[in-house]
């Protein structure tokens, strides 16, 4: 049943993803959503993060007894150890991890305070590397696994607007080189996957006006808006032995946006 559902929209099977242990951070919806449901449908065994329980509770019974989640913090890293130490004891060590929450209200660069900026680092940054230091021991003890950080496109493009955001997820390609220098040798590869603008339910509901979509195909060389689903596919083939010889890059998913 998962294999026909995949093929009925002729995407991929990865026979190496089935049985695999993934966490994802920010599961419940939007993006980390579609990763969620992306990896279960291949056969992997899913533990994801968030802060809604309704939601999660909601995705988690949709997707059946190989998905679970915990319910914390991301900015309060011992929260975050113990709930992954909680889906260890459910599914086993990760093989995958991919790092995907984040937040990208905006916000005025004038009116940025300390305490804020603070704040947005560790919404959209901080967590990655903790979650990394988290399970790369485990990984190690494998030898080999997978890590995929969520860009964005954001600052590529030199997007205004939301300048802490922009910032933390810049150092996120500064994060995915260095670690995949780090961790190379384990076998673990680490990479970066950069969307551009993804038409999930939030930005519909938040930005997404007719004005806003018009600019934005004209800056892609593609005309189509971009799917949650087309990250997710992404994220798969990173994380599968199709990409065995994939580390320390960026790859995006923008659809040419420039």
């Amino acid at each position: 049943m998962i294999i026909e559902d995949i093929m009925s929209k002729n995407f991929a099977v990865y026979p190496s993803l089935l049985e695999k242990t993934v966490f994802v951070t920010g599961g419940a919806l939007g993006i980390g959503a579609e990763i969620v449901t992306a990896f279960a449908k291949q056969g992997s065994k899913v533990g994801f993060l968030d802060l809604d329980l309704d939601a999660s509770k909601k995705l988690a019974k949709k997707l059946g007894d190989n998905v679970h989640f915990e319910i914390c913090d991301l900015t309060n890293i011992s929260a975050m150890q113990t709930s992954m130490k909680n889906l260890k004891k459910l599914i086993g060590s990760a093989d995958i991890l991919i790092n995907n929450a984040a937040n990208d209200d905006r916000h005025d660069w004038k009116d940025v305070t300390e305490d804020y900026w603070d704040e947005r680092l560790s919404t959209n940054l901080r967590h990655q590397f903790f979650a990394i230091q988290h399970v790369a021991p485990e990984m190690i003890k494998k030898g080999g696994g997978s890590i995929i950080n969520i860009g964005s496109n954001s600052w590529w493009e030199a997007g205004g607007g939301f300048p802490a955001y922009t910032t933390a997820k810049s150092a996120v390609h500064g994060l995915t080189r260095t670690m995949a220098r780090d961790l190379g040798q384990h076998r673990i590869r680490v990479n970066t996957v950069v969307p551009g603008w993804i038409m999930t339910d939030r930005q519909k509901k938040l930005w997404v006006t007719p004005e806003a979509l018009e600019n934005q195909q004209k800056r892609q060389c593609l005309p189509d808006l971009i799917e949650p689903v087309y990250v997710a596919r992404m994220v798969l083939f990173l994380a599968s032995d199709d990409a065995s010889m994939c580390t320390a890059n960026n790859y995006m998913v923008e659809a040419g946006s420039i």
